[in-house]
């Protein structure tokens, strides 16, 4: 069905182009908000009838899903919304501020349930059994089981956080409703009376679930870690040339899907034309945005390697290896007020317990007893 779908709505759904990135939000919002406003209106209508806090929850619980459909569908459509002079970097993050309101409202979903629930173990009250209530709750749960395959493939496919949450939310709609299913049966074939209880442990995943999906979109806003895919996939890309000696300083920056800035040194012969250089670099950078889509730019460090830069740069990798988990970049011998001058950057973690301060002490100490002869300047880079 997942297939289908895209083959008529979005025929060329296999490109990494912003059209197609939205054409899919959509495609995922319109598919939830029919699916959800479908079985909210089943279960709420069941609920009503049979006088059951958990299963009418449970259907409120799909008309905040539909609730959320709306609002991601509006997101990716902002999303789309081109480059201007207020926001240079385009509206991607638009995707994420979706999802902190999708994410507020499955929050106040979960408290409303809770204190119905509460009210009903106070108060409990036998369920009438129908096998059109159950009915409704089987079919609920095999549309819930393949929307979120639904969005994870959609989510994965063109690595949207916004649909994956969503396909986690709809993971956890089988397993509230299948709880419901439980409770239905529990009374209806035997009088014992689940619904509260039933429905404040539903009550209480939706807001596990909130807090969750909360996280998921707000991190990308604060700023986290680039995806190791991605950087996986942009070093590989650099390296393929083999006139790049070696990369390091790499910093992705997330505007949104489809939105993805990145910047990184580059290592190259300094022996070699200024010109052909930066004509090497400028290719680099069109072709990671033809295949990644991401805007790179590149910064051109020459490195002269000769009998002195071997030297100290064996020097300076012992020394790091001594450390632990840390590497050298960027090593450089350079004028500096009439003297050479050793010049490099340190990686370490930022789990390194030691300040900045003292590594450039331990490292400077180090490398004079093994020998160097020059002034050194250490920059210290902390990463993971």
């Amino acid at each position: 069905m997942t297939n289908l779908l895209l083959r008529l709505f979005v025929p060329n759904a296999s490109q990494h182009t912003p059209a197609v990135h939205g054409a899919i939000g959509k495609l995922a919002g319109i598919t939830g908000i029919v699916c959800n406003v479908l079985l909210a209106s089943l279960k709420i209508i069941a609920g009503l009838l049979t006088g059951s806090v958990a299963i009418t929850g449970d259907g409120i619980n799909n008309l905040t899903d539909s609730a959320s459909s709306v609002v991601t569908l509006l997101g990716f459509r902002m999303a789309q919304r081109p480059a201007d002079g207020e926001h240079p970097f385009g509206h991607g993050r638009y995707e994420y501020i979706s999802g902190v309101v999708v994410a507020a409202l499955v929050l106040l979903a979960g408290a409303e349930l809770a204190k119905s629930s509460f009210e009903k173990i106070l108060h409990p009250e036998a369920i009438p059994f129908t096998a059109l209530t159950l009915v409704i709750l089987l079919v609920s749960i095999g549309v819930k089981l393949w929307m979120a395959g639904f969005n994870r493939k959609l989510g994965k496919l063109i690595g949207s956080k916004t649909l994956e949450a969503t396909a986690l939310d709809s993971r956890n709609d089988v397993i509230a409703t299948s709880a419901v299913v439980v409770s239905f049966l529990a009374d209806g074939l035997f009088h014992i009376q689940l619904d509260g209880f039933v429905g404040m442990g539903v009550a209480l995943f939706i807001l596990w679930s909130g807090i969750s999906l909360a996280k998921n979109t707000i991190d990308p806003l604060v700023g986290m870690q680039a995806d190791e895919e991605m950087v996986r996939q942009l070093t590989e890309l650099i390296l393929a040339h083999e006139r790049v000696l070696g990369i390091h300083d790499l910093l992705i920056h997330d505007y949104g899907p489809g939105h993805c800035f990145a910047t990184v040194h580059a290592e190259m012969d300094a022996g070699e034309s200024p010109l052909d250089a930066h004509d090497q670099l400028d290719h680099i950078e069109q072709e990671a945005m033809r295949r990644l889509g991401i805007h790179l730019v590149i910064h051109y460090d020459p490195i002269a390697e000769n009998e002195d830069w071997t030297a100290y740069r064996c020097m300076a990798d012992q020394c790091a290896a001594e450390i632990g988990d840390a590497s050298i970049h960027d090593l450089r011998i350079v004028d500096y007020q009439g003297q050479q001058k050793l010049t490099f950057d340190l990686a370490v973690p930022y789990s390194q317990p030691q300040t900045d301060e003292a590594l450039t002490q331990s490292l400077t100490a180090s490398l004079a007893e093994k020998g160097c002869k020059l002034p050194v300047e250490i920059h210290i880079d902390r990463r993971d």
